[in-house]
């Protein structure tokens, strides 16, 4: 049996799934950061000091040890692993040291990574997605180019604290020294390449969409943004870019004298979490996926880009010539659990319970729950206002289950119409897809029918491991020519004779394989868009209480 291998490291563990030639699921293995390893003593898979927002790097390392331990003691056979690639959280980013490289390919087998790395990093904690702390950068990067919309019309987004362009910046103004002592600076999905590889991998133009750096429609990075950023020096930290479909090169010696992966395995290149979950889900013209986990995100597929200072667009993860439209939210699943704890029992039965007694609207009640300071809009703080007035908590405190879900739901559809976005379905993922009371909302909100694709609530693993097999085709096909040059990062690579997406319908992956998960409710969708108006008056008076 042949397997693809797909990597997922998100912000709170590091998970693998494998699937065989008709892309059935035949393994899976996680490894939680918090409490598989504890001594790192992080909350979410991050530590959280005010504004500031990062992750040990080693954390990412050694979980990577225990995953591949695991399946070693499982008996997963490694040696029918044909390909891997793989997904990280994104704008996350990861700080090589000078000499790494020879580190990197020189990794004895006796010795865990984690013992061969530990001194690999010039900065040992690495930024990530959940940072707010870079708004001096942002203004610098976005008047350097003539304002924030002539950004996004070069990069796809105007300027955003946790954008890894703005992370550079900081770290090199702050501590100049380990940033001359860099070589390499990576994502957290190149940095995983990297590791699997024995060697630096590219950025991948989807995932690198994510950095304001990079010009999305040339998919290079634009010269006069890395000047600004990162100086002279920046273009050869970060190293080429690479398309989507790029195959890199057999994995590293290492795992192969660990673990018993076979030489002619092959990495292709990973990409970011987002970019990831929509490449499994085979979405046709019309949908819009939700991703909702610990940052949600909404994203669909478009052809003519239109970037906006709200939202962003990327380079599609899958399609040549098309582009990925994203609007993402810092408060989650984390804030929903917390008001879940806050206001019930505990659990989610009490939760929903309350959730499908409250009328929708919630009486003229409305709330704003910005745990962290969030992206979309731009506010911290949480503010609650009934027929129109701020107070202090509702009548019925237990009203805030179903506030906060109503807040997080309304803002996604504003949003999505300021983008000129009006979904004919919706598409759920992520870990609260799982939710039935959840999805329903989603759907009364939207006035849609919510689906939910076959491949439920692991997309970021699973649309790598389905990009591994495609890929894969590709090195079959042609053998090594058609491994990425980074002299050379725009050639064109070979791809099998089917398209990606004819592939996912082909194997019943596609947007033929999904279930309808609710349908809307036409009394509530009525309440609903009779409040879009009043929601959005409010939302813009809570970004001026909770500016930050």
């Amino acid at each position: 049996m042949s397997l693809f291998v797909g990597l997922d490291f998100s912000t709170q563990q590091v998970k693998l799934v494998a699937v065989n030639d008709d892309l059935e699921v035949k393994f899976e293995q996680a490894v939680h950061f918090d409490n598989d390893l504890p001594h790192y003593k992080t909350s979410g898979g991050v530590h959280q000091n005010g504004l500031v927002a990062t992750a040990p790097t080693l954390l990412w390392v050694e979980a990577l040890d225990l995953l591949f331990a695991r399946l070693q003691a499982a008996g997963f056979p490694f040696s029918q692993v044909k390909a891997i690639s793989g997904s990280g959280q994104q704008h996350g980013s990861v700080y090589f040291a000078d000499g790494a490289i020879q580190t990197l390919k020189s990794l004895d087998a006796k010795k865990t990574l984690k013992e061969q790395l530990e001194n690999s990093f010039s900065y040992k904690d690495s930024p990530i997605w959940m940072d707010s702390s870079t708004g001096k950068q942002c203004e610098m990067l976005q008047n350097s180019v003539g304002g924030a919309q002539k950004l996004a019309d070069i990069t796809g987004s105007s300027a955003y604290e946790r954008f890894t362009g703005n992370q550079i910046a900081k770290l090199r103004e702050e501590n100049p020294a380990a940033y001359e002592k860099t070589e390499r600076i990576s994502l957290v999905s190149s940095f995983a390449a990297t590791l699997m590889l024995g060697d630096y991998a590219p950025i991948d133009s989807s995932d690198g969409s994510g950095m304001n750096m990079l010009n999305i429609r040339t998919q290079t990075w634009d010269e006069h943004i890395l000047q600004v950023v990162g100086g002279s020096q920046l273009a050869e930290k970060l190293g080429s870019v690479a398309h989507w479909d790029a195959v890199l090169g057999h994995i590293s010696p290492y795992f192969i004298g660990r673990y018993g992966f076979s030489k002619d395995c092959v990495i292709t290149v990973f990409t970011g979490d987002n970019p990831a979950t929509l490449s499994s889900m085979g979405t046709v013209d019309g949908d819009v996926v939700i991703s909702l986990g610990t940052s949600d995100t909404l994203f669909l597929t478009t052809a003519a880009p239109k970037p906006a200072l709200d939202g962003h667009i990327f380079c599609h993860p899958t399609e040549e010539g098309s582009y990925m439209a994203m609007l993402c939210y810092k408060n989650g699943s984390l804030t929903r659990e917390s008001i879940r704890d806050q206001y019930t029992d505990g659990t989610w039965e009490t939760f929903n319970s309350i959730v499908e007694s409250t009328a929708a609207g919630c009486n003229g009640q409305t709330g704003f729950y910005f745990k962290v300071p969030e992206i979309t809009p731009h506010a911290s703080g949480i503010f609650k206002f009934k027929d129109g007035k701020q107070v202090a908590e509702f009548d019925d405190p237990k009203v805030n289950c179903r506030a906060v879900l109503e807040s997080q739901f309304l803002s996604m559809r504003l949003h999505a119409q300021q983008l000129g976005v009006v979904p004919k379905r919706v598409m759920v993922t992520g870990g609260a897809s799982a939710n039935p009371v959840i999805v329903q909302l989603i759907s009364d909100v939207f006035g849609v029918e919510v689906y939910k694709s076959v491949v439920g609530a692991n997309a970021a693993s699973l649309g790598p491991a389905f990009k591994a097999r495609f890929g894969y085709k590709a090195y079959a096909k042609e053998g090594e020519k058609v491994f990425f040059d980074p002299k050379n990062p725009g050639a064109k690579h070979a791809t099998p004779d089917i398209g990606y997406d004819a592939e996912l319908s082909l194997k019943g992956k596609g947007s033929g394989n999904i279930v309808v998960a609710s349908k809307p409710n036409g009394d509530k969708s009525l309440v609903y868009t009779s409040l879009v108006d009043t929601y959005s008056k409010l939302e813009a008076e809570a970004c001026v209480l909770g500016k930050y």
